[in-house]
């Protein structure tokens, strides 16, 4: 199986407990359904969906916002080099940031010396709880995971309470697993993501069963 290289780091901070969470997405086809990236603390999570018509929508949760704001971005934009903000829409201030790993982090860097500023501290220990970032270590095992289970979820190969092919799939990633969930029947199933090893074993995986 050939994995498609386009990939992007994607990333934004936690309004419960302050924690930036981050990780790399690569190409997945997923028929419309979500990708849930969770922070570690269980009180946020920004979701992303691949529409039928090429663009991206991305839902990010603000920490100067009660509600999270929604962004539509083309594929070239999501998966290009370039750094891409995310910015609340009330204040201005970036809560979320797309593109190449190192300048996302460096746009992380800045973004929490400017908040400090405002805040009037000379660091950012306090509002992120001097917890470290989750993230996939290794680039390549979110990519392989989601491509193997959209290539399964295209093949009609996910098996859950419903009849066949009338399962309707979400996918969640924690700092560990990944989560696919059937949205009909509420089954779901966890897939290690620890380790390049455990997803170069998922990659040849015939089918899924959910319960």
């Amino acid at each position: 199986m050939i994995l498609d290289k386009k990939m992007t780091t994607v990333a934004y901070r936690c309004p419960a407990c302050g924690m930036t969470v981050k990780s790399v997405m690569g190409a997945f086809v997923l028929g419309g359904d979500l990708v849930r990236l969770k922070c570690p603390c269980g009180e946020s999570e920004m979701t992303v969906e691949h529409k039928r018509d090429g663009k991206m929508r991305l839902t990010v949760p603000c920490f100067l916002c009660p509600k999270p704001h929604i962004f539509t971005v083309s594929e070239n934009i999501f998966y290009s080099k370039d750094i891409f903000s995310l910015p609340c829409s009330y204040t201005g201030v970036d809560i979320g940031f797309l593109g190449e790993a190192e300048q996302v982090e460096k746009a992380i860097e800045e973004s929490d010396l400017l908040l400090a500023e405002m805040l009037g501290e000379n660091d950012f220990s306090d509002l992120s709880c001097g917890k470290k970032e989750s993230v996939f270590d290794d680039p390549q095992i979110l990519d392989i995971i989601l491509y193997v289970i959209g290539d399964l979820a295209e093949e009609k190969k996910i098996y859950c309470g419903c009849e066949p092919g009338e399962g309707r799939y979400e996918v969640s990633v924690t700092d560990s697993s990944v989560i696919v969930t059937c949205k009909e029947c509420g089954k779901s199933v966890e897939i290690p993501a620890g380790s390049t090893l455990a997803a170069n074993a998922f990659l040849h995986t015939d089918e899924l069963t959910l319960s």
